[in-house]
């Protein structure tokens, strides 16, 4: 027996769920048997400050596989590690780090592992 998939096409203009939270909003899709959000974060946003009391842990613990659309995010991980995601960078970021804006553009990602339990209250 053969399993079909049928084709979908959504927009993260219309997303399937909204989650929003000091200085950033995070829009859903379900597509695909999966996931898929897009993250908008303003000037001045910090993990460790807007979402550290939403997720009740020392650092962020969601993993995430992102592409950089817009804006420079610097990370740093839990072993001290530090980069700067600046817009077309792919990131793949296990467990356990802290991230913020960098500079007064606001940046914006599309995260394809992590974001559906991401600012979830």
């Amino acid at each position: 027996m053969t399993t079909t998939i049928a084709a979908e096409k959504k927009t993260v203009s219309q997303p399937d769920e909204v989650r929003t939270f000091e200085k950033g909003v995070l829009e859903l899709v379900n597509i695909g048997g999966g996931v898929v959000g897009r993250l908008t974060l303003e000037p001045g946003w910090r993990w460790s400050e807007h979402l550290k009391p939403i997720a009740g842990t020392e650092l962020c613990e969601a993993p995430h596989f992102q592409y950089h659309a817009a804006g420079v995010l610097h990370i740093r991980m839990a072993d001290g590690t530090e980069l700067e995601a600046h817009p077309g960078d792919i990131t793949a970021l296990p467990s356990g780090h802290d991230a913020w804006v960098v500079g007064d553009e606001r940046v914006v990602l599309i995260d394809w592992n992590g974001a559906s339990n991401y600012a979830k209250t």
